[in-house]
Parts: structure tokens; C-alpha cells; sequence
């Protein structure tokens, strides 16, 4: 009895450890500032839904939506544009970041993200 009692406390505890941490991380992560600003890089790669075919092919079109919001997130910070065209999450959707790089020469935004290796 007294083992039964001791072993549901330790779970209790446990699972309000777990808790407390998940919810820490997700504080965390939220009020973290990134390469771009407050925005989770996730956030700022799913608002360039409009730049996914021309982020895969480099002679695409680029659609006025995209080259608008590829516009607002430099001026957020240029090396964000780098580090959105650069996740995980791009090269799952099949980015290919040479091609997604070029989206502000081809829509013609001065001042273009600083370019890394990859």
C-alpha cells in the first residue's frame, strides 16, 4: 500500500516536471530574439508560401507577393532572408538555396542578404 502511494506522488511529480518544462521551452523559444527578431524562423519561411516556386527554380517568375514579402523580412534583418532560404524547413519543401538567394536580384530589392555556403 505504502508502495503504491510513493510510486503515484513520483508520478505525479514527474509528469508536472515534464509539463514545466515543455512549457519553458515554448516560453523560451518565444521570447528568444533570432536572426529574425521575435519571428520563429518557421513563421518567417511559411509567410514566403508565395516564393516556393521561385525558390526552386531560378529562371521561375517571381510573383509581386513574393518579392513583397520578401521585403518586408529584409528590412526585419537581411541575414534572415539567408537563414529562412537555409532551414530545415526550406530544404524539406525542396528550396534550393542558390535559387531562393537570387529572388531579390530578380526582384530587383537593393541590398541583398549577405550570402553563405552551403
Amino acid at each position: 500500500m505504502v508502495r503504491k502511494s510513493r510510486d503515484a506522488k513520483f508520478a505525479r511529480l514527474f509528469v508536472m516536471m515534464m509539463l514545466g518544462v515543455t512549457l519553458s521551452c515554448f516560453i523560451w523559444e518565444g521570447s528568444a530574439d533570432g536572426e529574425c527578431g521575435r519571428i520563429p524562423i518557421n513563421t518567417a519561411f511559411a509567410g514566403l508560401s508565395p516564393c516556393m516556386v521561385a525558390g526552386r527554380n531560378a529562371q521561375a517568375k517571381v510573383p509581386p507577393a513574393c518579392c513583397d514579402r520578401v521585403k518586408s523580412l529584409m528590412q526585419i534583418n537581411p541575414r534572415c532572408l539567408d537563414v529562412v532560404f537555409h532551414s530545415p524547413a526550406a530544404r524539406f519543401a525542396g528550396i534550393v538555396p542558390a535559387a531562393a538567394m537570387s529572388i531579390p536580384k530578380r526582384c530587383n530589392i537593393r541590398n541583398g542578404p549577405a550570402r553563405r555556403n552551403a
